[in-house]
């Protein structure tokens, strides 16, 4: 019977930690391990980023152009104020040291320090983001539900047919269809790129914002929304669920209550993963609706060879693709009691 009762148990149940265990001191080790794993990240792509702009070329070069080779004078004190005249690992060692105490260097490309040009950018991208998350994370359970509800049936077969199909399309091409179906040919109510006036953001414009923002929601919400309904799926057909409808139940309850819920954690993974990709994604859709984020900058600066920008634009995108994970752990974590009692014995 102990061992039917413990089949049957519901995953959120609370599960009393043994005794004489101090889960302070192990949620203290798990959360520094998280964190160190975190830093070692980090500093991997740190690594990876300076060798992949020191391998642009040399920066002098491109400043200079023609005038390169006629004037060995200003080479040369270009090189001192750029430190290109030091070896890599010195140059590297004096990056990671003005990255850690918030000095991200000056651009190439007008002078000016790389923080203050970018903070509206990230603010714009982070708000693009957030807008879009916010659209697409309860659109996704519910195209999932509705999917669930009718398992077997024609409309889950019709909602599986179109997510699958639009799983497959990149970003650029959704946002291509999007321009000619509500900008361009068919109907012409939104704007095709979005306008910002001078010193003004995005959001004065909402319209512009709309095209932007339903790219990036119709590129992630099919795959999160397939593997909720899978997730869902697996969670209805266990016992724990069948011995809840047994019991008299009402299916909106059970289904609220412990299939939503025990299908949370699996779409808690798969939403963290899909909103760091989000950060890599509008590099595309912020190009293509030359939306003024950190992705359209990044572009700008790759073609530019502005290094410094490019430096510290990587490591922003990926120090939100760590951060988001991390916070997913701690979520998945946090809502599975006994992955809980794991940690703390």
């Amino acid at each position: 019977m102990t061992d039917v009762a413990t089949a049957l148990q519901d995953p959120l149940e609370e599960v009393a930690p043994p005794r004489g265990q101090h889960g302070a001191a192990a949620w203290a080790l798990w959360i520094a391990r998280r964190l160190g794993l975190a830093v070692l990240t980090l500093w991997l792509v740190s690594v990876l980023t300076f060798l992949a702009t020191a391998a642009l070329g040399d920066p002098v070069r491109a400043i200079l152009g023609r005038d390169y080779n006629s004037n060995p004078g200003r080479v040369a004190e270009l090189e001192a104020l750029l430190g290109t005249d030091q070896s890599l690992v010195s140059r590297y060692l004096d990056w990671l040291g003005g990255l850690l105490t918030g000095d991200l260097g000056v651009s190439l490309a007008n002078g000016q320090p790389v923080g203050e040009q970018i903070s509206d950018t990230v603010l714009n991208s982070a708000v693009l983001v957030l807008l879009s998350a916010g659209v697409m994370i309860p659109l996704a359970f519910i195209v999932a539900m509705i999917s669930v509800h009718y398992r077997r049936k024609r409309p889950d077969a019709v909602i599986q047919t179109v997510l699958l199909a639009m799983a497959g399309l990149p970003e650029f091409v959704i946002g291509v269809l999007l321009i000619a179906l509500f900008a361009t040919t068919v109907f012409t109510v939104l704007p095709a790129v979005t306008l910002v006036p001078q010193g003004g953001s995005p959001w004065d414009e909402p319209q512009s914002m709309v095209l932007p923002t339903l790219t990036l929601v119709l590129w992630v919400t099919p795959y999160v929304s397939r593997i909720v309904r899978a997730s869902l799926l697996e969670v209805i057909d266990s016992d724990y669920v069948e011995l809840a409808r047994l019991k008299g139940i009402p299916e909106k309850v059970v289904m609220r209550k412990h299939a939503l819920l025990n299908a949370i954690v699996p779409g808690i993974q798969v939403i963290a993963l899909q909103l760091a990709f989000l950060a890599g994604g509008v590099v595309v859709v912020e190009t293509l609706f030359s939306y003024p984020g950190i992705g359209r900058q990044l572009v700008d600066s790759v073609r530019n060879h502005d290094v410094a920008m490019v430096q510290a634009l990587s490591m922003i995108i990926a120090s939100v693709y760590v951060v988001v994970n991390l916070i997913a752990d701690l979520l998945s974590i946090l809502l599975t009691p006994r992955a809980r009692t794991a940690i703390s014995s």
